[in-house]
């Protein structure tokens, strides 16, 4: 639940002649915003087998980052909410953390298979075989704030978090040389 500064605003009580608190009306539109769950994407592609030392690029699809907006109304006052995702912080399951900015890099063909991503991707150090399931349970955690206008008054309310997680297979892969 968001937190507002000073004290819980309270509904007013049904046939009153005084005006609702903005707050009130805040509290409304930001409980009706639905926000997207991340859905999580990586390449090599996530139904794949990731590589120890070859870099994974990662990224929530497109479609779950962007601004959502609602309003909601009370009695003439009406407030227009819209969230907007600030990071997403990936837990890749080995003890690793990675913040992103914004959604990430999808992959494209146009890169090189050895390139890094150029804002959100992780590097594995070990295979996940040992693991339960022989996988790494790998989760984001997108955080929104939202910015109200209204009655007058505009404000935010920060730190709304969606997440999302699941398994990847992470193995070593070992080169013979033959001559």
């Amino acid at each position: 639940m968001p937190r507002f500064d000073g004290e819980e605003a309270k509904e007013p009580e049904p046939g009153g002649g005084k005006q609702v608190p903005v707050e009130v009306v805040v509290r409304r539109a930001v409980e009706r915003l639905e926000l997207p769950r991340p859905v999580i994407r990586t390449s090599p592609d996530e139904d794949f087998v990731q590589v120890v030392h070859v870099p994974t690029w990662i990224w929530v699809e497109r479609g779950t980052w962007g601004p959502v907006s609602v309003s909601a109304a009370v009695k003439g006052v009406k407030v227009t909410a819209t969230a907007r995702p600030q990071k997403a912080v990936w837990s890749m399951g080995e003890g690793g953390a990675v913040v992103c900015r914004g959604p990430g890099t999808p992959y494209l063909s146009t890169y090189s298979p050895k390139a890094s991503s150029p804002d959100c991707g992780y590097t594995y150090r070990r295979a996940s075989l040992s693991e339960p399931g022989e996988a790494y349970s790998v989760s984001v955690r997108v955080t929104w704030d939202v910015e109200w206008q209204g009655a007058g008054q505009t404000g935010v309310v920060p730190g709304l978090v969606m997440t999302a997680e699941r398994q990847l297979v992470v193995d070593e892969v070992q080169t013979v040389v033959t001559r």
